[in-house]
């Protein structure tokens, strides 16, 4: 890596020569892989925009030309050549860098990237924003993949990149590939689509003449755009459906041919108007196992850099992941009822919507980057009596929130929504946390809102989800393992809005929803031998909430603490206050433990709840704070030795 490790900024890579590009292309690849083959992170798509990325920072002058990524999973290449090559290995750990464009840790990231398609709409902004400000010298460009480019999102900045001047450069990184297999028309037009660049340069050189002899003005300009479109669309018998935009399109071109790339951006680079580069580009570029299987290199986790062999590691029998449960659970139920349907906005693999595609195919439906349509195409279905269930990651399903609430709560549709990758997620961070959909989902009318403390109750829940219900149904639950090895069980009927006790105790009360309350055993177990007798209760639904379980603790308890892994603000907590005073029980001290107001940062699961305050260690603190506020020292460590003691004398007695 003799040039990679004299670059610490763009301004480094500009000394270098054209020539000298493709040795630094060549050495990020070489760093990348040995990094993340013991350090995981996204791998596939970061080396596929090497030579895009060398060039952009070659010939733009940036960070006062802003690029703009689109999710961040492209753009571990721009880490490195601004500055951040020495700190790479604290990539997506606690304290160390974000695995996306965040503007908090560079000046180089021009916005945040953790959600797909909202590159466009965010560049156009800027580059607005640049000549409204008269700094008509700065230029913006867009990066976009062809898998973002089928979010409506996307869409809707492609429709308004020409409504008004502009000079913004989309990239559309065209590599056949989202993280599973694109699907739709979109994809299939892309690989299809061609411009001639001799066409181009013709176009643009009689533009020029025609605009020095003042034939033509700014605002003829657009009209003649669309006839120039149209008579190339007939001649071709291929429309484009950039340029029907009006944004002028070239490609598509080699995206691995980095020199090329450097000298395509230096000619459209002070080109009035909108445009858009197409390039194609290869996932997994240089690493062959990844070219070959790009959606298991995605973010493979540790391997070996010299074999490919990924490395598992797996001490003896351990308990299955949520989202395979779910996944295994949906074809069972859909061998039983043949009205069951399957959704999914592209993350099939990450969901485990992958077995009912093998069983099911043509009731398996994997509808792309798209939100928004997954909810209101899962609206449509139930409308005419299918029972969908649409698995969405937590933090996504945030960009589909009018849907829910227009589409399929309004008409009280049966569509079962499947949050998966709810609570702290790890390492993918503020973006990706599901934080807030106990809170966001709670307000809405007619939607039942559920969370099982374990794989029983998440097949217990699906099943009710099919058979005893007949309104929107949410079940979330969280990324990775569960807590059964002896997973698989008779699914049953539960009844809606009820919870159940855990088990009994007379000196507090403890209210959990979900996995979390795993911990809060494990806490409340170590209180009992410290001789407290605590109660607690899992709740399961948090809409409707059991008002005659909640009635029951309120009427028998003076203390209650409410454990959950979302937000405190609007989540179980809040449910549980909210009962307390409009029932006038106006002498029970509340504590809420749960995700606090502010955005978590990145790290490992374990990191991260602690930080929170909701590990089991935490929680125990937390409640023996609670109990100690009976005790005449009113200390936590005093009450342990009074309680101690007072065990030891009745043992001895």
């Amino acid at each position: 890596m003799s040039l990679l490790k004299n670059i610490n900024s763009p301004s480094d890579l500009k000394k270098l020569g054209e020539n000298q590009l493709p040795e630094v292309c060549s050495d990020l690849r070489t760093f990348l892989i040995d990094k993340l083959s013991t350090n995981p992170g996204h791998f596939g798509s970061s080396l596929g925009t090497v030579e895009l990325t060398v060039a952009l920072h070659y010939v733009y002058n940036t960070p006062l030309d802003r690029i703009v990524w689109d999710v961040g999973h492209q753009a571990y290449s721009h880490k490195i050549l601004t500055g951040r090559r020495e700190a790479f290995d604290t990539n997506r750990k606690f304290g160390g860098l974000s695995g996306f464009p965040n503007p908090e840790e560079s000046e180089y990231d021009a916005f945040i990237a953790g959600h797909a398609s909202n590159s466009i709409s965010a560049a156009l902004g800027m580059a607005v924003a640049f000549r409204l400000k008269k700094e008509n010298d700065r230029r913006v460009v867009a990066v976009i993949g062809d898998g973002s480019l089928t979010g409506g999102l996307a869409f809707e900045g492609l429709n308004n990149a020409a409504s008004q001047p502009n000079d913004l450069l989309i990239v559309l990184n065209d590599n056949d590939m989202a993280i599973d297999n694109n699907v739709g028309g979109l994809n299939e037009y892309l690989v299809k689509l061609t411009t001639s660049s001799t066409y181009n340069k013709i176009r643009y050189d009689v533009y020029q003449h025609f605009k020095r002899k003042r034939l033509i003005t700014e605002q003829g300009k657009n009209f003649i755009l669309r006839v120039n479109n149209s008579v190339k669309a007939i001649i071709s018998k291929q429309h484009n459906i950039f340029e029907g935009l009006n944004i002028r399109y070239f490609g598509p071109i080699d995206g691995h041919d980095v020199k090329g790339l450097v000298r395509i951006l230096r000619n459209i680079k002070d080109m009035k108007g909108p445009k858009l580069l197409h390039i194609c580009t290869v996932k997994g570029k240089g690493y062959e196992p990844a070219e070959k299987s790009a959606i298991v290199w995605h973010a493979p986790g540790k391997f070996n850099k010299e074999t490919g062999e990924r490395i598992v590691t797996v001490s003896g029998p351990c308990a299955p992941k949520f989202q395979d449960v779910f996944g295994k659970t949906l074809v069972e139920l859909a061998k039983q009822n043949e009205s069951i349907v399957g959704i999914t906005p592209a993350m099939p693999t990450g969901c485990s919507m992958t077995y009912m595609m093998k069983e099911f195919p043509s009731r398996s439906f994997d509808v792309g980057i798209a939100e928004e349509h997954s909810v209101t195409y899962s609206a449509g279905l139930a409308k005419e009596g299918l029972i969908p269930f649409c698995n969405i990651y937590s933090s996504f399903m945030q960009r589909a929130y009018d849907q829910v609430i227009h589409d399929v709560a309004i008409q009280k549709l049966h569509v079962v929504f499947c949050l998966d990758r709810a609570g702290l997620v790890g390492e993918d961070g503020v973006t990706h946390h599901g934080a807030f959909d106990l809170a966001y989902m709670r307000c809405v009318p007619n939607l039942i809102i559920s969370s099982p403390i374990n794989e029983h109750y998440l097949r217990h829940l699906m099943y009710t989800a099919t058979y005893n219900a007949d309104q929107p149904f949410v079940i979330r639950y969280p990324r990775g393992e569960g807590s059964l090895i002896d997973w698989q069980c008779e699914m049953k009927s539960i009844e809606i809005g009820k919870g159940q006790k855990l088990n009994d105790g007379k000196d507090l009360a403890v209210l959990s929803i979900g996995p979390i309350g795993i911990q809060v055993q494990t806490a409340i177990q170590r209180l009992q031998t410290e001789g407290y007798s605590v109660a607690h209760y899992d709740m399961i639904f948090l809409k409707p909430i059991d008002s005659e379980l909640l009635h029951e603790v309120a009427s028998h308890h003076s203390k209650i603490v409410t454990v959950e892994d979302g937000v405190i603000t609007g989540g179980l907590g809040s449910a549980v206050l909210e009962y307390l005073a409009d029932n006038k029980f106006n002498n029970i001290e509340v504590e809420r433990i749960g995700l606090p107001d502010s955005f978590v940062t990145h790290g490992s699961i374990p990191e991260l709840t602690k930080l929170c305050g909701i590990d089991k260690e935490s929680i125990y603190q937390k409640l023996l704070q609670m109990l100690a506020k009976n005790s005449p020292t009113g200390n936590a460590d005093s009450l342990v030795r009074e309680r101690k003691v007072s065990i030891t004398f009745q043992e001895d007695k």
